[in-house]
């Protein structure tokens, strides 16, 4: 709390252009009083702070320069935030504060944790670490309360296990991670642990491999995703960029020789990519890619295989099935992907192809 009284009553005695001995003259004090107030020497009485700001017709809180903190939880998350951002260990002392105000909140207790959660890594001391992990099942406690769809229980068993990482209870943690890992969502977790720290490679691989394929699922639906919106903005070019590099990505993931699902969503890509090339004029471009993703749709219909032990740096334990949801075959994909893109242009342009063959 940051009071500013000295500074106040030297900014108001100016103002009514008073020098320090006519306000001592009003107040009934000696010239030296005023003179240690305003110098922070000292801090007058209540009565004549009281008497003063009466004097200058303002207000006791105005002179004395306090700001009443919006300590509802909303304001009190987004200062932890703020504090965290520039790493000021301020957010720990405001953390505890809002324990004390909210101690059975899930919202507050859950950010608290998360900011001790922060200032833990890299820390020397376990104070920290800790109180993120004491915080960590509280919050569990609470979690009827949650309404984030980005937390859950599990979520939660997540942070706590990684604490236990950091403080070197690998096993701990990653007994954690196995008991928690619904879906797979702690796969890359657990085989790092396995590889990095227990340099246990057998054990991890099987995790790993699990986790690159999610992760190219992943970036499959994202870079598509992202695509649309630059396309809908008119930003083509970045749409481009985008494509370029996620696809070239993708043919670094096949084997040579290999009919695999990369190649379904290549040929989906290079849907896109013309899509974009068309809004920016490049027609001919545009028309090529058209054909080789109609040429690599009919190749892969023709053998199908939606495993994935094909794709180079996985080596999974057992063979997984991919899947996408714009269509049985790659040519219903495609159709599909030129309907979604809603250009007039695109779908005159794949006429063409299908006339062509």
């Amino acid at each position: 709390m940051k009071i500013t009284l000295a500074e106040n009553i030297r900014i108001f005695r100016k103002e009514r252009k008073l020098t320090q001995e006519q306000l001592s003259e009003v107040l009934g004090v000696t010239p030296g009083a005023v003179y240690k107030w305003e110098s922070g020497m000292s801090v007058p009485e209540l009565s004549l702070i009281v008497e003063m700001a009466d004097f200058f017709d303002t207000s006791v809180d105005v002179l004395l320069g306090y700001k009443m903190k919006d300590n509802r939880i909303e304001s009190t998350i987004k200062r932890l935030f703020e504090y965290c951002r520039s790493r000021d260990r301020q957010a720990l002392e405001e953390a505890e504060k809002a324990l004390k105000k909210y101690p059975n909140s899930f919202e507050v207790v859950h950010n608290c944790a998360q900011v001790y959660e922060l200032f833990s890594v890299g820390s020397n001391s376990r104070v920290e670490s800790n109180r993120a992990l004491e915080l960590l099942f509280k919050a569990r406690l609470l979690i009827a309360q949650n309404t984030d769809p980005r937390v859950s229980e599990i979520t939660i068993w997540g942070e706590i296990a990684s604490q236990y990482v950091r403080q070197g209870e690998l096993e701990k943690g990653l007994e954690i991670f196995k008991a928690h890992n619904s879906d797979g969502i702690f796969n890359e977790a657990i085989g790092s642990i396995l590889s990095v720290y227990l340099k246990r490679p057998g054990e991890a691989e099987p995790y790993l491999a699990q986790a690159m394929l999610r992760a190219i699922l992943s970036l499959f639906d994202t870079v598509t995703g992202y695509v649309f919106v630059y396309s809908i903005r008119g930003e083509n070019e970045l749409a481009q960029e985008m494509l370029s590099w996620w696809m070239d990505t993708l043919r670094g993931l096949k084997k040579e020789n290999r009919r695999d699902m990369t190649d379904k969503c290549y040929a989906m890509l290079l849907v896109l990519k013309a899509c974009t090339l068309i809004r920016t004029n490049t027609q001919a471009e545009a028309f090529a890619l058209l054909k080789e993703a109609r040429k690599i749709a009919r190749q892969f219909d023709a053998a199908p295989d939606y495993g994935v032990t094909a794709l180079r740096y996985t080596n999974p334990s057992e063979d997984i099935i991919f899947g996408d949801s714009l269509g049985a075959t790659a040519a219903e994909s495609l159709e599909n992907m030129i309907r979604l893109l809603e250009e007039e242009k695109l779908l005159s342009m794949w006429k063409e192809v299908l006339q062509d063959e």
